[in-house]
């Protein structure tokens, strides 16, 4: 039993560091910030924060029903990555 809870805790532990390698993007190849913002406003967002985290763009603001967002974005293809929830 202690062998599977160690096994659980070294392989949690790693994930912070798998993650970092999977969004990583060469800061040249990011398109800018504000054709991500035009692009969610365009879709009826209000985007109110966008900063840079673990290798992606983090949007903060309402989609297009209200509801509150905090959403990692691919800064090279805009495309949803998921979010701190």
């Amino acid at each position: 039993m202690r062998s599977a809870i160690l096994a659980v805790l070294l392989t949690a532990a790693a994930l912070p560091a798998l993650a970092d390698d999977i969004f990583h993007v060469e800061k040249a190849d990011w398109r800018p910030v504000e054709e991500l913002q035009t692009q969610l406003q365009d879709r009826g967002w209000t985007v109110s924060n966008v900063k840079e985290e673990d290798g992606c763009y983090e949007v903060y603001g309402h989609d297009e029903s209200g509801k509150r967002v905090e959403i990692f974005f691919d800064p090279t293809t805009f495309e949803e990555m998921g979010s701190d929830d």
